[in-house]
């Protein structure tokens, strides 16, 4: 059994000085939602054991931050393949990680992230900004996810766990 956590870059700040789409930063919330979701992730104890992101600035600052406030001790790899691409691509990409493992981050976009839960799972989700979806695979090999069917382990949405009645603190 595999998981595979997709989570979509957070909110992006389109008032920002940026020449192109790939360089579009994060938001002030987003920077928030970013670190909200690393600490939750961590105390859910569901750190990925690797992490594919994509280029672009407002995905990997999106994770970035997220492992700097959850404490993750985790490889990131960023992957031009992940920016514009479809849920057939990011499958791809994620058909590179080792057999040893077992929790795989795919950091990216829609809609190409909703179409993936949706082709794996065959569940609707709304992946909005900083939404993370964890995936449960019965895969022996990431080489299998291609034609793989899993089941939705669950949905975070970071605004649920910013209205003050959760302890953000990683181990907590």
């Amino acid at each position: 059994m595999k998981r595979l956590i997709v989570l979509r870059h957070a909110k992006s700040d389109w008032d920002a000085d940026f020449s192109t789409d790939h360089q579009r930063p994060l938001a002030r919330r987003g920077t928030a939602a970013a670190r909200t979701m690393g600490v939750t992730l961590a105390n859910m104890d569901q750190i990925p054991d690797l992490v594919y992101s994509s280029s672009a600035v407002r995905a990997r600052t999106t994770v970035e931050l997220a492992a700097e406030a959850g404490d993750w001790d985790t490889t990131i790899e960023l992957s031009d393949d992940l920016y514009g691409t479809s849920a057939d691509g990011a499958l791809a990409v994620a058909a590179h990680a080792g057999p040893e493992i077992e929790r795989l981050m795919l950091v990216g976009h829609q809609p190409a992230w909703g179409t993936l839960v949706y082709q794996l799972t065959g569940g609707r989700v709304q992946v909005k900004t900083a939404t993370a979806v964890g995936i449960d695979l019965a895969i022996a090999s990431w080489r299998d996810i291609m034609t793989a069917h899993g089941e939705i382990a669950y949905v975070l949405q970071p605004r649920l766990f910013t209205d003050g009645s959760w302890d953000l603190t990683p181990g907590a």
